[in-house]
């Protein structure tokens, strides 16, 4: 039998539009389609179908139903080839087990407590003296109350008790909130506290519109500002995204979803007609999210704030919305605005003028590095490239990567080709050396002067740095392996990207879009054969006696963070080789910046380039 997993996915994926439009003739009246009813023949347009809602109806005969409905009543299909047969025309692969599940979904008592604590903050929010803050808040923030009621926002109270005495009055013992990530546990054996307090409510609804989680803002001083309810085996904050049960419907109707980064921006957003809005909750946004994403639409606008972090979120959610074949816009707002403040100063008609001028992803890196000036020397050039790239191989599309090839080609001179080497697309007989290997013949600087001395030990640890560098990796995957706690803190540190290694980038970027209880072999399945085997290993190889993780963990993601300083340091030595004595000085200089920002991050130093010796140099 066909899994009900399965189904749902299909159902959800299906333009009925489409699958019903090469049946009837159907044309738009508003937000549906209409045509003359296939099933009682006739001829006025009293044949409904509705893109938002997945279904169609006949105001005469009152035929109605869903997609699959439609083609077992139409064509004669029994119900699991009509399910085969849209599954096809969705391009998703229909899973098949020996019977159906019996009974309801074990998933549903926890839906059911997640609702009913929804109603619980709802009430408290606008029925209860304790909500007045929070009332006062969405006041402020310009957010009314059929909006509020819209997205069914409600209010934890400070009283750690009230909840759960409430619950309790109503048969619902604690372990089922606890269950449901309701209440929390401080400690092995210790008293149990609700997760929520305090705090503004938003339900995370998943994509069928069951309440899988809250999101809770906090009303006063404290950290964190915003928090998630914990993993639950209904809620996973890497695989679901706020708003999305709500749009899906209108991002496949228009062929475009807009990503932002808060549950305000939605909210914001959606008031103001944009409800083709999601965000991810709280994080980057993940491989999970992506693919979610791309079910619906391949058009994606990228909606965060302006500042550096905004910048960094931005590049990261298009580089994975890329790798799952999407064409991704970015919309740039003003500086110092996101979109809930820009919205709520401009309008609708202010931020649709901000779309109108949305740009590629990648345009919009190279734009600010030619803002910046990275492309006006060879340095610069190597390191805007370096930038670039993995942009370049994040593009699924081929089409989309060999564009952004010639792109990158125009915009730092470099020739297509030796960036076709670089991206991995030439055979690797036609590939160019490492950037790190040692050219044989190359020049280096007279051994007496002090260029020559750095130069040389440089070049000495190239081929060490490599190795080290693979080192630092594989530990903090394998520590995020076996202590699955800190997968959370070390993600907001280093992102999938900042790894080498591309079998532990892959097991890195599986970790972050799974739920911590996620099993080895669950995470195992979302991989390649031979990137299984060594997740297998890490997660089975034994730590050294008095082995400190949290020691191990912190010095290797300061080893990762410090390989981009590594390559710009390797990338100036390169330049020593070729540099007139008047740039050699400016070089140097630099080494010495980079190098002091190296240290700052506890790594060492270039053995025999003291920090002090060199000051005292520069400044002779």
């Amino acid at each position: 039998m066909i899994t009900d997993e399965t189904v749902e996915r299909v159902r959800e994926a299906a333009d009925i539009v489409r699958i019903i439009g090469e049946h009837v003739n159907l044309r738009r009246t508003g937000a549906d389609y209409r045509g003359p009813c296939p099933f009682h023949q006739g001829t006025h347009r009293n044949f409904s179908v509705s893109p938002k809602k997945g279904i169609y109806y006949c105001f005469v005969c009152h035929e109605g139903g869903d997609v699959f409905t439609f083609l077992q009543k139409r064509l004669g299909m029994d119900w699991p080839s009509a399910v085969r047969h849209v599954a096809e025309k969705v391009g998703i692969v229909v899973e098949e087990v020996q019977r159906r599940r019996e009974g309801t979904d074990p998933r549903q008592p926890v839906w059911d407590i997640n609702t009913a604590a929804a109603d619980y903050f709802r009430t408290l929010l606008w029925d209860d003296e304790q909500g007045r803050a929070a009332r006062d808040y969405l006041s402020l923030r310009g957010v009314a109350r059929d909006v509020a009621d819209r997205f069914g926002l409600g209010f934890a109270p400070r009283d750690a008790e009230a909840m759960r005495k409430h619950f309790n009055a109503l048969g619902i013992e604690d372990e089922r909130l606890l269950e449901a990530g309701l209440l929390v546990r401080r400690e092995e054996g210790g008293e149990l506290r609700p997760r929520f307090r305090n705090r503004l409510i938003f339900p995370i609804l998943d994509i069928a519109g069951n309440t899988a989680g809250f999101g809770g803002r906090l009303l006063g001083p404290g950290e964190p500002k915003y928090l998630n309810s914990s993993e639950s085996p209904v809620f996973s904050k890497g695989r679901l995204l706020y708003g999305m049960h709500m749009a899906r419907h209108v991002i496949r109707r228009d062929e475009r979803a807009m990503v932002v980064e808060g549950y305000f921006d939605v909210v914001r957003l959606v008031t103001a007609g944009f409800d083709w809005a999601v965000a991810p909750l709280g994080t980057a946004l993940t491989d999970q999210q992506a693919k979610l994403i791309r079910r619906y639409t391949k058009n994606v606008y990228l909606l965060y704030d302006s500042d550096q972090a905004g910048l960094k979120a931005t590049f990261r959610a298009g580089d994975e919305l890329l790798r799952q074949g999407a064409s991704v816009q970015v919309v740039t707002l003003p500086e110092g605005e996101d979109p809930d403040s820009f919205v709520d100063k401009h309008g609708a008609a202010g931020l649709s003028a901000q779309l109108s001028q949305a740009i590629d992803v990648f345009e919009r890196k190279v734009q600010l590095l030619e803002r910046a000036g990275w492309f006006a020397d060879l340095r610069g050039k190597r390191r805007a490239l370096d930038r670039l790239l993995p942009t370049v191989r994040a593009a699924a599309d081929p089409i989309t990567r060999d564009m952004y090839i010639v792109r990158a080609s125009e915009a730092a001179g470099v020739s297509r080709e030796v960036l076709q080497r670089e991206v991995g697309e030439l055979p690797e007989e036609d590939r160019a050396p490492r950037r790190d290997a040692v050219e044989p013949g190359a020049p280096l600087p007279p051994p007496d002067t002090f260029a020559g001395a750095i130069a040389r030990k440089v070049r000495g640890r190239r081929g060490r740095s490599t190795d080290r560098a693979f080192r630092h990796e594989r530990e903090m995957v394998k520590i995020l392996l076996q202590h699955r706690s800190n997968i959370e803190a070390v993600g907001e540190q280093v992102g999938p990207d900042d790894l080498n290694d591309p079998a532990l980038r892959a097991i890195y970027r599986a970790m972050l879009a799974a739920p911590q209880e996620c099993s080895i072999e669950e995470l195992a399945a979302e991989l390649q054969p031979g990137v299984r085997d060594l997740l297998q290993e890490l997660a089975a190889e034994p730590f050294g006696e008095g082995f400190d993780a949290a020691r191990a963990l912190a010095g290797s993601i300061d080893r990762i963070r410090g390989v981009p300083l590594q390559r710009e340091l390797d990338d100036l030595q390169r330049q020593l080789g070729i540099a007139s004595e008047t740039e050699k000085d400016a070089i140097i200089a630099e080494m010495y910046r980079k190098q002091k920002e190296k240290a700052a991050l506890g790594l060492r130093r270039y053995k025999g380039f003291s920090l002090d010796n060199d000051h005292q140099r520069e400044g002779a």
